[in-house]
């Protein structure tokens, strides 16, 4: 029989290219006991295969096994009672039931659709087989999709549960389920208000270890000199993921030109190289499309992505040296360090950095699950790391900055802060652009630099705005004084009114000139003075004030004044007893003092 790699499709029971590993027999033992299962990992990663296997192991100890694949269920078109009667007849059929299905779905319309499917299992399926009974549901994430909610399906498997549990029905004790499908538990119950898919044992389904993936070696003989060393080079690359690892198989049967085949060239040809166009089956795609169709979490996927690849220190190898091998960087086949075996790959301690080899710590938070449900990361020895070396090739730092710069709207000035590490406050937002930019954030998960960026510009922002605020209490501290000189000049012109204080007026129209002139020491044009008054009400004063001289010299009143002839002097005389000569500027010239 030819050997024959399959990456396409499921694998089917008699499938040489099937490889077993600690799932399949979890899986098995757990269901044979009755326990509800779950196995959610990413696509291509054979789950399909695996529920094929297990149910016909099942099979054969007189358990009766059904399979119903969600990804058939309609579109987003279908209505929650054609959804609900595909699923009971794919129970009559494949369980051979026998069941008039159209008669007896007129004779309970009267329910509605999760009630018909719990009144079918209840007074038909328990009643018309006595063995146990396993129910197949693959590609579970389908429903996610439907235009109506399926909380209650969920929950009435949880019923199903709890009631052979509770030893309340004992019939449902032979009744058990096990989920497939790329999801998680909260996934399937959204309502948060209800109780939450809380029940059944998660499978881990793993990639391929190197003697799990032995047997493959079988289909390369005759092909390669070393089929096993071609295998443990392709499982270097592929990290026993089991799409890839099938499908670089199936290259090196098909499309290497010799036995001693440079899987690091066949990798770059076939795979890495143009990988969207050699992307058939899709798979890469699919991963990609994965973390970028939900643009209300990208950012952050991305973000954690990012952490997960910054290379770190030099990575530690084995014995612990710091170390770095160049012919390992470029993909090359290296004699002298050939592919490590599983457990001396266990012992390797992860470099003790944030990202890179040793990834980022796992916390089972919903956006690492979300990465994990891609397929990119794995977790290992509690971190996230990339799955494997193609991977890392495809989806890498590059990668993940053009993408980021495609949802930033704010990724030039970004990438310069970044540039400047992080110093550069020229670069960050103000006004209307950071208040867009926040607004864009709402309702979205950002990467770590992301939200330290936006950060720095609110901080930025804020320091701005108190040296604003300390400028406009200056500001607000020099307007009082300027207030202050042009209430002076009013002043001053409403003493000036008054003719015995027009002196004192003038010396105040003065000072306030004078006071004005602090403010404006570069002498700029009138235009630009912060107030005019006190130079109106100067200029007013000089127009309109008179020089006058003051007499003074005698004790009593003054009866009689006369001019000289030549109107160079005064004489003037005073009941004190006195008469004075003065010049026209006020000086006494001379004192008669009468008898």
């Amino acid at each position: 029989m030819t050997y024959k790699y399959i990456c396409e499709a499921t694998l089917g029971v008699d499938t040489q290219t099937y490889v077993k590993r600690e799932a399949d027999e979890q899986l098995y033992e757990e269901l044979k006991k009755g326990k509800f299962c779950y196995v959610f990992n990413s696509r291509k990663t054979g789950k399909s295969s695996l529920r094929v296997q297990v149910m016909n192991r099942l099979k054969q100890e007189g358990i009766a096994g059904v399979e119903i694949d969600f990804s058939g269920k309609g579109t987003q078109l279908t209505t929650p009672e054609k959804w609900y009667n595909s699923i009971l007849l794919n129970l009559n059929r494949k369980l051979s039931l026998d069941v008039n299905l159209k008669h007896w779905l007129s004779e309970c319309d009267w329910l509605s659709p999760q009630d018909r499917l719990a009144e079918f299992i209840d007074s038909i399926l328990l009643k018309r087989i006595s063995q146990n009974i396993v129910i197949f549901i693959d590609e579970i994430d389908s429903v996610l999709s439907l235009n109506f909610p399926t909380d209650d399906f969920f929950a009435y498997i949880r019923a199903c549960h709890n009631q052979g549990q509770s030893g309340e029905n004992p019939a449902y004790q032979r009744l058990t389920f096990c989920l497939l499908g790329v999801a998680t538990p909260s996934d399937l119950i959204q309502d948060k208000k209800r109780t939450p898919f809380n029940i059944g044992q998660a499978i881990e389904l793993k990639g391929f270890t190197q003697e799990q993936a032995a047997p493959l070696a079988k289909g390369l003989e005759g092909k390669v000199e070393r089929p096993i060393q071609v295998l443990n080079e392709i499982l270097d690359w592929t990290g026993g993921q089991p799409f890839l690892t099938q499908k670089l198989c199936k290259i090196v049967l098909e499309g290497a030109e010799t036995s001693n085949p440079d899987i690091a060239e066949l990798v770059q040809h076939y795979i890495i190289n143009n990988w969207e166009e050699n992307d058939n089956p899709e798979h890469l795609g699919t991963i990609r499309d994965r973390i970028l169709s939900n643009q209300q979490r990208t950012s952050q996927l991305l973000g954690i992505y990012q952490q997960i690849i910054t290379p770190p220190n030099p990575p530690l190898l084995r014995g612990g040296k710091d170390s770095t091998n160049s012919s390992l960087i470029r993909g090359e086949k290296d004699s002298s360090n050939p592919p490590l075996a599983e457990e001396e790959k266990d012992n390797l301690t992860p470099p003790l950095s944030k990202g890179g080899q040793g990834g980022v710590a796992a916390d089972n938070s919903p956006d690492q699950m979300e990465l994990q449900l891609s397929g990119l990361v794995v977790k290992k020895h509690g971190q996230l790391q990339v799955y494997n070396r193609i991977y890392r090739e495809i989806f890498n730092l590059d990668w993940v900055q053009q993408e980021l710069a495609k949802l930033r709207p704010y990724q030039e000035k970004f990438a310069a802060w970044i540039a400047s590490n992080r110093q550069d406050t020229s670069t960050l937002l103000h006004g209307k652009a950071l208040h867009d930019a926040l607004q864009w954030k709402v309702g979205k998960r950002l990467s770590d630099e992301d939200n330290d960026f936006l950060d720095a510009c609110r901080a930025d922002e804020l320091q701005e705005l108190k040296k604003n605020n300390e400028s406009l209490r200056e500001f607000r501290k020099q307007f009082r004084e300027v207030f202050k000189i042009e209430e002076a000049g009013r002043m001053t012109l409403n003493l000036f009114q008054s003719k015995e204080k027009q002196i004192e007026a003038l010396r105040a129209g003065i000072k306030a000139g004078e006071d004005l002139k602090k403010w404006i020491p570069d002498n700029p044009p009138l235009s630009e003075y912060p107030v005019t008054n006190p130079l109106l009400v100067l200029q007013k004063i000089l127009a309109k004030i008179r020089q006058r001289c003051q007499f003074v010299g005698h004790n009593g009143s003054v009866w009689s004044v006369s001019f000289s002839p030549n109107g160079e002097a005064i004489a003037t005389a005073s009941y004190d007893g006195t008469a004075k000569l003065w010049d026209l500027q006020g000086n006494s010239l001379v004192t008669f003092t009468g008898t």
